[in-house]
């Protein structure tokens, strides 16, 4: 095939491809997003993301409400919804209100395992359909004065536990078993396959973030 040819029947298929909305505010979501497809807006939802205490129902929950919410006001798209919960067997921990917050989920969770789940959403003519990663991770031992430095940067103060496992030069975590990227806020594999099954053609995620390759929940095994 010619490259013309492929390119024009490329732009024929994202142009039969359905509108798909992203109803979140969040900058990693986009990020991640962005790694599997290139046209999609940005409608956050106003969900109240109130946690009832069992974080994977949490994640699953808001997840869809998040999706049903900006789907019902966007008939015909295609709506992704998620929801990252970190939770242990005492807890489940959204964001944090305030630094004091903050750095309580940090005393409760450093040097600890707990678990972290994320769920996906996709709310759209044709159907609905959701699927939820969950995550084991172990939270660094930091001390008080390094847990204070890293919540008076400000860059903890808008994710689920107070850390974002991207924030290597900290370092916020020690273990991982599961999927990276869901707990950055978005699985990749996880969505890509939803977004196909709903017709949406999508990259190999592994071509942004070279850290997918071997994800366990990569279809082939990783």
């Amino acid at each position: 095939m010619s490259r013309p040819l492929a390119r024009r029947l490329d732009r024929d298929r994202r142009r039969m491809s359905p509108r798909v909305i992203l109803a979140s505010a969040s900058p990693r979501r986009r990020e991640l997003l962005a790694a599997l497809i290139d046209d999609f807006a940005v409608v956050p939802s106003d969900v109240d993301e109130l946690l009832t205490g069992d974080g994977f129902v949490d994640a699953e929950r808001l997840a869809f409400a998040k999706a049903q919410d900006i789907a019902r006001k966007n008939p015909g798209a295609i709506v992704i919804g998620s929801d990252t919960v970190v939770f242990d067997e005492d807890r489940s921990f959204g964001k944090p209100a305030d630094q004091i917050e903050a750095m309580d989920m940090w005393r409760h969770l450093r040097g600890r395992v707990h678990e972290v789940a994320t769920s996906v959403a996709l709310v759209g003519a044709s159907g609905e359909r959701q699927l939820t990663e969950v995550a084991e991770v172990e939270l660094a031992a930091l001390s008080d004065a390094e847990i204070h430095a890293y919540v008076a940067s400000g860059r903890p103060m808008d994710k689920a536990g107070a850390y974002a496992i991207q924030d290597e030069d900290v370092p916020t975590v020690t273990a991982l078993q599961g999927c990276y990227c869901a707990v950055m806020g978005l699985p990749l594999w996880t969505t890509r396959g939803l977004l196909e099954d709903a017709g949406v053609p999508c990259r190999d995620p592994s071509a942004a973030f070279p850290r997918c390759a071997a994800c366990p929940s990569r279809p082939d095994g990783g």
